[in-house]
């Protein structure tokens, strides 16, 4: 059994960023990655521009002016965004501008409109500029054409879309989204829309599974449930290794009669290199890798255990096959609100919600009993406190590590 580290260890190892890449024009880039860096030919701000409405004016004609003896200039000309100034301030004149317009020639300082006061086609300035260029953007200040605008492996979301929109770059090198095949297996399963006979229990994970992988940007592929049937299942993870980047299964990968999928691996070409990890819950993890690359999950099929593992370890696999440059979980530690136990013989994973309170960061369990059967009061989770192996308990009040930015 590996601890959770070396198991972390072991997939990351194995997981290849992807290679294929496609383009995609912006409006269609939200959610990819970019697979080469971005540059532009423009600087930004464009040109020198006004960060405020006000008037556009030689530093030397106002530096000295006050209240008592404002000095005036003359209004030559008005410039609204958009328009390109005609005249170039000289000595003793000004111009009216508005918020982003071009900076006139010969003017170097904004004075905002709530320093001035109009008289007629003149403006006297109340209050002088604390230093020359107050309130000018000036060109190139934000980036400089030619350099990396953006890097390769960033995730493209709305602050980078808007980034390559004023670049104008409007065609896109992505990566290639992976495609991930889910299946569940077991006879006890049935569909949501399917009568609930005794015994039977409605599979949860197939569609909680593909939720998770659409929320990390791969293709779920969900090929529903799978019954113990040795043959049937050799069938379906045939077919899935042959077609998807990574296989994610759940259940029949404990010990049972009636869990073939380590036989079936192995039967198919499979490299089993993790079965069991020392983690709660979620112990029964079969990791496999084949020979067309195709890498395999199989996790528990109790609902709890099955994201808790994709948490933990699928959605690392999921972001560094997809090109992220960031792909690792985050972790804080922060106050527990609640006294944490453990039996200790595992890393345990508790689950429940990481808030601000009064400026500090404290963690409180999800109420309700914490099974790894029990998917009710994993609703509204955002983090999983963590209890180290060989540890029993963590008192309320005190710090405990947590992981956090769990792809609900």
């Amino acid at each position: 059994m590996y601890s959770v580290k070396e198991a972390e260890s072991i997939i990351l190892t194995q997981i290849q960023p992807r290679q294929e890449t496609e383009k995609v024009s912006l409006e269609a880039a939200f959610g990819r990655i970019l697979a080469e860096d971005i540059s532009s030919d423009l600087d930004f701000p464009y040109w020198d521009n006004s960060a405020m409405d006000g008037y556009a004016v030689r530093y030397e004609d106002v530096k000295d002016t006050n209240p008592e003896n404002p000095v005036t200039l003359k209004i030559i000309a008005e410039i609204p965004a958009g328009k390109v100034p005609e005249k170039i301030i000289q000595p003793g004149e000004t111009a009216r501008i508005f918020t982003g317009a071009m900076l006139p020639a010969g003017s170097d300082t904004i004075i905002m409109q709530e320093n001035t006061q109009k008289q007629g086609e003149r403006v006297a300035i109340l209050i002088p500029p604390e230093k020359i260029g107050l309130f000018v953007r000036q060109r190139g200040t934000f980036y400089r054409a030619g350099n990396t605008l953006l890097k390769a492996g960033i995730a493209l979301n709305s602050p980078e879309i808007a980034v390559l929109a004023t670049a104008q770059a409007t065609e896109l090198t992505v990566f290639s989204r992976p495609q991930v095949a889910i299946f569940s297996t077991g006879d006890e399963l049935i569909n949501p829309d399917e009568t609930l006979q005794k015994g039977q229990i409605i599979d949860s994970n197939r569609y909680a599974l593909t939720a998770f992988v659409a929320s990390l940007g791969a293709i779920p592929r969900p090929l529903g449930i799978i019954k113990d049937n040795p043959d049937l299942l050799r069938e379906t993870i045939r077919k899935a290794i042959n077609s998807s980047a990574i296989v994610l299964s759940t259940g029949g990968v404990s010990v049972g009669d009636y869990d073939y999928i380590e036989g079936i691996l192995g039967e198919l070409g499979g490299k089993i290199l993790i079965g069991s990890v020392a983690i709660q819950p979620g112990k029964p993890l079969t990791f496999a890798t084949f020979p067309n690359g195709c890498i395999y999950f199989g996790i528990p099929g109790n609902p709890v255990s099955a994201l808790v593992s994709c948490w933990r370890f699928v959605q690392m696999a999921i972001k560094k096959l997809s090109g992220l440059t960031e792909y690792q979980n985050k972790f804080l530690r922060v106050v527990t609100r609640d006294t944490l136990q453990s039996n200790g013989q595992r890393e345990v994973y508790l689950w429940g919600k990481i808030e601000i309170i009064e400026g500090v960061y404290q963690f409180q369990l999800a109420s309700g009993q914490h099974n790894s059967a029990n998917l009710i009061n994993l609703a509204g989770t955002n983090a999983l406190a963590i209890i180290p192996q060989g540890k029993t308990t963590i008192q309320a009040g005190e710090t405990v590590e947590v992981m956090t930015g769990l792809p609900l």
